[in-house]
């Protein structure tokens, strides 16, 4: 049995799932999703009304989902070599597919972060002919990394699907930073305000700061002010959530504060991973945070 059957087997016990979040234009899930078009639930769903649906995997535990499958050409990269990372798609019928659905601005993301939670990275991949993705990665240290795509194939409902790739060499672990209410990035300090409770919707707003004075001219980064990715330490079961409101929506402020709603499946420690866009940079806060 292989890491991800035996990882998508171990979290199907789950009772609760990354599932639709509270509060207005909060999402929980894939990438894309609203609470109306269904496809936030996808993964934790699938029964006919009258029929108790069983728990699914949170998203990114499974190479396959609803008959597609992540297929990377290869999985295995040199430390510190810029790579061109290729892959597919798989249909139910075995084939690339080559017809997708923009989910916020992109065709596809990728999500890459090493298992012990760090080097993380969001990449946009290129489509190319045949169906194959590719986009240049460099993975800095060895060890075993996580890739997750998230993904609309043409009219099929999105998925969050997930891969190993090794970076041969000796492996040395991070330890994992302690929990902590202030980030720092490239001169910018950003601020949590919110606690993660395992079940159930919680509100979390974070502050971006520079030299002391708030940031209130944030750019649109993929149609939003911010995004952010949760990992689940010890199986990075993954959450993509967007924030309330949007750009241009008459109500939403470029800043300072960046507000969100997210529904984590179980209590454990997550890191989190801020993505916001100021100066023509996309910079990224990360903070350790524990659901309780």
């Amino acid at each position: 049995m292989n890491t991800a059957t035996r990882l998508g087997a171990f979290a199907a016990g789950l009772a609760a799932v990354f599932g639709a979040a509270l509060g207005l234009g909060g999402l929980v899930g894939p990438v894309g999703a609203t609470a109306e078009d269904g496809h936030g639930s996808e993964h934790g769903s699938g029964h006919e009304s009258g029929t108790p649906a069983a728990a699914a995997p949170p998203g990114g535990l499974q190479i396959s989902a609803g008959g597609y499958t992540f297929h990377p050409r290869a999985t295995e990269i040199a430390a510190g070599r810029r790579t061109d990372f290729r892959f597919t798609i798989d249909g139910p019928d075995a084939r690339p597919v080559t017809r997708y659905e923009p989910l916020h601005g992109k065709p596809l993301h990728l999500i890459v972060a090493r298992r012990d939670l760090s080097g993380f990275q969001h990449l946009h991949p290129v489509l190319g002919a045949g169906g194959v993705w590719s986009v240049p990665v460099t993975l800095a240290d060895p060890g075993t990394y996580r890739f997750f795509t998230d993904v609309k194939p043409a009219g099929a409902a999105q998925a969050t699907l997930g891969a190993d790739v090794t970076v041969p060499g000796d492996q040395r672990p991070a330890p994992l930073p302690a929990a902590s209410r202030t980030a720092t990035v490239d001169g910018y300090e950003v601020r949590l305000d919110g606690d993660l409770a395992a079940g159930r919707s919680s509100a979390l707003t974070f502050t971006v700061t520079r030299g002391g004075a708030p940031v209130t001219d944030l750019r649109p980064y993929l149609e939003a002010y911010g995004h952010l990715v949760a990992l689940r330490r010890g199986d990075l079961a993954y959450l993509h959530v967007h924030p309330d409101g949007e750009p241009g929506d008459g109500r939403t402020r470029p800043g300072p504060r960046i507000a969100f709603h997210a529904e984590v499946p179980s209590a454990g420690t997550y890191r989190l991973y801020l993505d916001f866009e100021h100066g023509g940079t996309v910079r990224t806060a990360e903070f350790t945070a524990t659901a309780r």
